[in-house]
């Protein structure tokens, strides 16, 4: 994928379409050998944490599915600056263990090198997320 004529936005986009198409050999080709994902969270969330290349990522993905249904996922906004792409969006889940719906906005911010993801810092609600996973 290592394509320097393809936009930072363009990439993030490529990542997101194969996510939602579940094509997870896809979306790694997206990503840098060594990329750091963070979600900024609290320990209540089973997704909370850093993950760094590209299995971890996988990892980080597996453990979202493994304890939530996502019922709606949606990418609103898109801000450029340099190689910093910003991602305003929205989603819904469903917590397995226990029924209850969580519905949030998130913001995601990325680099991109060379056409790679080599970071993303997702936030969200966090606080509200914990109390719904605590039930």
């Amino acid at each position: 994928m290592e394509n320097k004529t393809i936009t930072p936005t363009e990439t993030v986009k490529i990542m997101f379409a194969a996510f939602g198409a579940g094509k997870m050999d896809e979306l790694k080709k997206t990503l840098s050998e060594d990329t750091v994902w963070v979600y900024h969270g609290t320990d209540e969330i089973p997704y909370n944490g850093t993950y760094v290349g590209k299995d971890e990522v996988l990892k980080f993905i597996g453990n979202i599915i493994t304890h939530v249904d996502i019922e709606g996922f949606q990418t609103n906004h898109f801000f450029e600056n340099g190689n910093r792409v910003v991602v305003l969006g929205s989603e819904k889940q469903r917590i397995k263990k226990n029924g209850e719906l969580l519905e949030q906005d998130w913001v995601q911010s990325f680099i991109v090198e060379n056409g790679l993801i080599t970071r993303l810092d997702e936030y969200a609600n966090t606080s509200h997320a914990a109390q719904l996973f605590s039930k």
